[in-house]
């Protein structure tokens, strides 16, 4: 995660408010147009206060803060210990897939700052930065969950009633995985309780939608194709959400070079690298944003075995592999038809 982004336009048409934070686009949709300003501003407030809890990227948040204090017990403030909580029961639910302490792994792939300050393929061939002739020999990738590494989540200790974290000092957490998806969630329930209004909020692909809309919400899951792809266009679908949430994890975003080698954000804790399964992009239906981005990081982490994973939890997924070969759990929602002009204001 990253500080919100200054000078950011804010904007508003009709329904819709759209900004940016943590280098992701921000959308908030509410039935009810008159309530629009008041649902931005509470939300704004709401990305501000996450920000401060957990940025790994600014020297005063809470979490920089535990980071620098590993190794001795260390009270943290109420909202980061419930997002450290959250981000150790993902843990716990994914069998250590989803992993808070894989900071180290992004630190050694470069991701030390927003990611907007990363250099890209497109800086290489524009001559902003020197391409390297060889790239550094891949980091080995052991069989066994933990085996590259001393610590995982399993070493992380959090009293989250008094907020009291012990962890080891080789240790520091990236809570990215978790704390967006849990934000959208919080932003939208609270709106539709406050304002009793229909809400979709939407940051960074995790979508949560809370309170009454007729027809639902429609949604488009879309991802940029790739070379090589087996029809080379977008692979896209539109769906309706009549509650619930849906997120999308993807190693086709948040991409950067790294000594002149391509490498992304979704690390796999069992080897500190970035994920390398067959799967490009997974997306997740479920009761909330938060339990659907830490299945769709999870299947791409697990790789082949994620199919079957999912299955086995009764997630509804769709999952993209390396070439835009698309599949389906059981579940998964057809897609939208119909739409209506409303719909696709949404929708996009």
């Amino acid at each position: 995660m990253t500080t919100t982004e200054p000078g950011i336009i804010r904007e508003f048409q009709g329904n819709t408010y759209r900004t940016r934070a943590w280098s992701c686009d921000v959308r908030v949709v509410v039935e009810d147009p008159s309530v629009l300003h008041r649902v931005a501003e509470d939300v704004d407030a709401l990305l501000n206060r996450v920000d401060l809890a957990a940025s790994r990227f600014r020297s005063d948040s809470a979490l920089t803060v535990a980071n620098a204090q590993a190794g001795r017990p260390t009270f943290v403030p109420r909202l980061l210990s419930d997002l450290i909580g959250i981000a150790l029961h993902a843990s716990l639910a994914t069998d250590g897939a989803v992993d808070p302490t894989v900071h180290a792994g992004l630190l050694d792939i470069g991701y030390d700052r927003d990611i907007t300050e990363l250099p890209t393929a497109r800086d290489a061939l524009s001559g902003r930065i020197e391409p390297v002739a060889t790239p550094p020999a891949p980091a080995a990738r052991p069989t066994d969950c933990g085996s590259s590494r001393l610590h995982d989540w399993r070493n992380v200790n959090l009293n989250r009633e008094v907020g009291l974290l012990r962890m080891p000092a080789d240790v520091a957490l990236d809570l990215g995985a978790t704390a967006k998806a849990r934000t959208a969630d919080l932003a939208a329930g609270d709106a539709a309780i406050r304002y009793r209004t229909g809400v979709l909020v939407e940051i960074g692909g995790d979508i949560a939608v809370a309170g009454d809309r007729d027809g639902g919400w429609v949604v488009e899951v879309s991802e940029t194709g790739a070379a090589g792809d087996r029809d080379g266009r977008q692979t896209s679908q539109a769906i309706t959400l009549h509650r619930g949430a849906v997120a999308t994890s993807t190693t086709m975003r948040r991409r950067w070079l790294h000594h002149g080698v391509p490498v992304h954000h979704i690390i796999d804790p069992r080897t500190g690298a970035p994920a390398d399964g067959p799967w490009r992009t997974v997306t997740v239906v479920a009761e909330s944003a938060l339990e659907a981005n830490t299945a769709s990081t999870a299947a791409i982490v697990k790789g082949s075995d994620a199919l079957g994973w999912l299955v086995a939890n009764g997630y509804a997924a769709r999952l993209v592999d390396r070439i835009g070969g698309v599949q389906t759990t059981p579940g998964w929602p057809l897609e939208s038809s119909a739409l209506t002009d409303d719909d696709r204001r949404v929708a996009s």
